[in-house]
């Protein structure tokens, strides 16, 4: 039953949580190891919010997961896992969040019992509104920055929120992408996609990915970001968005790939090794190297 547990909670999802570590990074607080615990304790501490928000998906979804041919495998809907007990796992790792995150700052605690109540709401009803939906998993991509920012008690730049939010709002589209693509081939299998339409969705994708671009474009340039980390190279980092977000495109249009956009990502060596290069890139030009002598 533990294997269970623990699939069910999705521990390769907890990449998304990596969000929760921007703002750490960019107040060049990385090499500080007191903010670098407290993010990785945020991290943490989120991860169990999510995997609270999956046990609980799981549960309002089982009659439909059984009805369908992969999720039907899943431990609850396969009854591996009783639903009495993800439902009593899913309000501890809750708890643990909220009052966990006191110990950081009492505003992480906020922010995970709004990304909690968002997620309740999302599996009940949200979930089916379209774009309603991939806008509510976009603001939880926000909620995790706020939270980043909460447990080292640093402020955030309106450019990470607007770029956050952006590419969230990208990968969610995505998302709804790539299940369409697979509707056509195996027949649809989540309600809400029945109001999107795939070519409208593909445009919209590339019109959200122009946004972003310029975004991260123009806090690369701007005077405050060169002046705040004493380096007017960070454009270099811009191909590795463009490259990222296109990666993205291919991998979600994929017919016959059944697996989900993360574990796309993921497991992806050219989309890895893209985001690998961004970051060691965004970490040499924004924490100087220092003075030996």
């Amino acid at each position: 039953m533990i294997v269970a547990l623990l699939k069910s909670m999705r521990p390769h999802q907890w990449v998304k949580n990596s969000f929760v570590l921007a703002p750490v990074v960019f107040s060049q607080q990385f090499t500080d190891p007191g903010q670098l615990a407290r993010a990785f304790f945020a991290v943490m501490l989120f991860s169990f919010a999510s995997s609270a928000v999956y046990l609980l998906n799981d549960c309002v979804d089982v009659e439909k997961d059984r009805a369908h041919p992969t999720k039907k495998h899943r431990p609850i809907a396969s009854g591996i896992l009783p639903i009495a007990v993800a439902q009593r796992v899913a309000i501890a790792l809750a708890m643990i969040a909220i009052v966990g995150g006191g110990i950081l700052d009492w505003r992480f605690s906020v922010v995970a019992f709004v990304y909690l109540s968002q997620n309740v709401a999302y599996s009940i009803k949200l979930k089916n509104i379209a774009y309603i939906d991939v806008l509510t998993i976009a603001f939880g991509f926000l909620l995790r920055i706020l939270a980043g920012a909460f447990a080292i008690q640093v402020p955030i730049s309106m450019y990470l929120f607007i770029c956050t939010f952006s590419i969230s709002l990208f990968l969610a589209m995505g998302k709804r992408r790539h299940e369409l693509i697979a509707a056509a081939v195996k027949g649809k299998t989540r309600a809400v996609l029945q109001f999107y339409d795939q070519e409208k969705l593909t445009q919209q994708m590339y019109g959200v990915a122009m946004v972003t671009t310029a975004a991260y474009t123009a806090y690369t340039v701007q005077d405050s970001t060169k002046i705040t980390f004493e380096t007017d190279l960070l454009w270099l980092t811009i191909p590795m968005i463009l490259v990222g977000m296109l990666r993205f495109m291919w991998l979600t249009g994929q017919k016959d790939d059944p697996r989900s956009p993360t574990e796309l990502m993921i497991k992806d060596p050219i989309f890895v090794g893209n985001i690998l290069l961004w970051g060691i890139i965004i970490l040499f030009l924004i924490y100087p190297s220092p003075t030996i002598g």
